[in-house]
């Protein structure tokens, strides 16, 4: 299970519909990703709707179609089944959000950011002259600092990059990327969704002056100053 995929498996995790090494794994996600916390806290209730659904209907009520009968049946039962571990792993998602800086609640939707574990800072930025929406989350790590890159209005078919400039103006490469022609985040049916990725670099936080991120002839795209 890549990123993406731990990303997307939020509902069916809430719904106990995961296998147990799927579940296992996004749980092993769960821990560090804000994000997903966000979304399994905003997903919990409507499991809980879905398996009070599958018990006893009114008198009064037509009976539901198969299909969605034998659905909800077997959301209730793994539910069921699942409840304990689920209630458990809500409480510490709430306990994330709750500890996640205001900034990180309030861009938890949209093209607002990565959220991977509570940055120590998050800069974010739209190019006023490509249109291109960048966001990076900071964390200090004792080889540099971790980096959370998301890019969204980025248009394709391109090859890019993402530079550290250091406060003295030195350069460190941190990531490169191809976009497909539709591109991340575009109004292009199939390329809504924004591109995330994790990277690293050298250098120590405080030492950062800025991000760039530029193509690979060197086209500027958007700058992400600190």
């Amino acid at each position: 299970m890549n990123l993406r995929e731990q990303h997307r498996d939020v509902a069916a995790y809430a719904l106990g519909v995961l296998d147990p090494a799927d579940a296992f794994r996004f749980e092993e996600h769960l821990a560090d990703c804000g994000l997903c916390a966000l979304w399994l806290s905003d997903f919990a209730p409507v499991a809980s709707a879905l398996g009070d659904l599958a018990g006893p209907g009114r008198a009064d009520e037509p009976p539901a179609p198969r299909l969605l009968e034998r659905l909800l049946h077997e959301v209730a039962a793994r539910r069921r089944r699942a409840s304990r571990r689920r209630l458990r792993l809500v409480a510490a998602a709430a306990a994330l959000v709750v500890a996640l800086p205001a900034a990180a609640v309030s861009l938890s939707r949209g093209p607002d950011g990565p959220l991977t574990g509570g940055p120590d800072e998050r800069i974010t930025a739209t190019d006023g002259a490509t249109g291109v929406y960048g966001a990076v989350d900071l964390r200090s790590k004792g080889w540099g600092t971790a980096v959370a890159l998301r890019m969204a209005k980025l248009p394709g078919p391109r090859t890019c990059r993402l530079v550290a400039v250091a406060k003295d103006g030195t350069e460190y490469a941190v990531t490169s990327w191809s976009v497909p022609p539709a591109g991340y985040g575009t109004d292009t049916p199939g390329a809504e969704e924004e591109m995330d990725m994790e990277a690293g670099t050298a250098l120590q936080r405080e030492e950062i002056g800025r991000f760039e991120v530029r193509t690979d002839s060197g086209e500027h795209l958007v700058s992400l100053d600190r």
